[in-house]
């Protein structure tokens, strides 16, 4: 729960002045959103029955049958526990993807595609891996959401950043961070609640977890340093590019996090924080406004620590292994399932975005994005 308003403090401090309160409330208004939907109708198509390989039934509708003693998912904690957990990764995802949303849509329809998109994208693709559908089966590991938190709001920002079009002025003039410590407060945030999003993926306070709590710090160390050290390479190393290289590392090793030890997480985040940057000057020189690059880094950053956790896979720290150890199969394995939900998240996104900007509309007016979403959405400024 740390992590979502640790989001909006993220991206809040990367907006313009007149843009923060909105960029902070849309984490908020996330987590609340998630929370009902999840309740009445997102988790059981995530953790139902399995229907086809695809998605789950709806016989938990509105939790039915799940309660205070341990089900099917979570022997060691009680099933309210393990669907609340996951409940929060469900808000965190929706708040990673309100990147592309910065400074120029509307309040309404936010919630509108919010509810869809978490409804058709993020509960079909963590029943694929989490909840018995057909990534699971076919030995896809994700530990605590590579898949299906950071490529899905990635390459879900991607579609929608193409379909949303850019802001007023983007490339035209100078869209300078408005309160870069309160960006570095927000990482801070981020950082520390990783530890419960990697850790806590092991339902127990146990060896398992204690490994993932170490290589998680371990490649946000790695990514921090790796982004510093390429982009003073070409210039100064900014202070947000240091945590934009944590949080790459952060997203990478996510994967892999029960996977892997100490000297893979070091590679993993060095890989992700140089990886991340070179997307981020790629996205600039083409011109594309995702905002806030959850594209660039959650979603490159996820893909490959998808990769990555089938490369590394140690039996040292879990019963799977991976390319290094001869296991082409997962290595394989991984692939394909990470390449399957960057295309499902993609087209989706993409798909939702055309039908409420053609129904609802998805953009404020000229006016209101000129005097700030503060002010034209929630009658507030800083």
């Amino acid at each position: 729960m740390l992590m979502t308003p640790g989001v909006g403090f993220f991206y809040g401090g990367m907006v313009r002045r007149k843009n923060i309160i909105s960029m902070i409330a849309l984490s908020f208004i996330a987590f609340a959103l998630v929370s009902i939907q999840w309740i009445l109708w997102g988790y059981s198509l995530a953790f139902g029955p399995d229907i086809g390989g695809f998605i789950g039934g709806l016989s938990a509708l509105m939790l039915n049958g799940v309660g205070m003693a341990p089900g099917p998912y979570a022997a060691t904690i009680p099933s309210y526990a393990y669907m609340v957990f996951q409940l929060v990764f469900a808000a965190v995802t929706l708040a990673i993807l309100t990147s592309v949303f910065a400074e120029r849509v509307k309040l309404s329809s936010f919630i509108v595609f919010g509810l869809l998109w978490t409804t058709l994208v993020y509960d079909p693709l963590a029943h694929w891996v989490w909840g018995g559908g057909w990534s699971a089966a076919l030995g896809a590991l994700d530990f605590a959401g590579g898949t299906v938190v950071h490529i899905s709001a990635g390459f879900g920002a991607l579609a929608i950043a193409l379909v949303i079009g850019k802001r007023k002025g983007f490339g035209e003039y100078n869209m300078e961070p408005y309160n870069i410590p309160m960006a570095l407060l927000g990482a801070a945030l981020l950082w520390f609640g990783w530890f419960g999003f990697n850790a806590g993926s092991a339902l127990a306070a146990n060896g398992l977890a204690a490994n993932a709590f170490v290589v998680t710090n371990t490649a946000a160390a790695a990514g921090a340093l790796a982004w510093m050290f390429a982009s003073w390479y070409k210039g100064r190393p900014a202070s947000l590019g240091v945590v934009s290289g944590a949080v790459a590392g952060l997203v990478a090793i996510t994967p892999a996090a029960g996977y892997v030890g100490p000297a893979a997480a070091i590679v993993i985040g060095v890989v992700a924080g140089l990886l991340c940057y070179w997307m981020l000057l790629y996205r600039t020189r083409k011109g594309l406004d995702e905002s806030l690059d959850a594209w660039s880094i959650h979603g490159m950053g996820g893909l490959w620590g998808a990769i990555a956790t089938g490369i590394f896979a140690t039996t040292a720290v879990n019963n799977y292994s991976g390319l290094l150890a001869g296991n082409v199969h997962q290595f394989l394995v991984q692939i394909v399932a990470a390449l399957a939900s960057l295309v499902y998240a993609f087209v989706v996104s993409y798909i939702l975005a055309k039908a409420v900007d053609s129904t609802l509309g998805l953009r404020v007016k000229d006016e209101e994005e000129y005097v700030g979403l503060d002010i034209s959405q929630h009658g507030e400024r800083v």
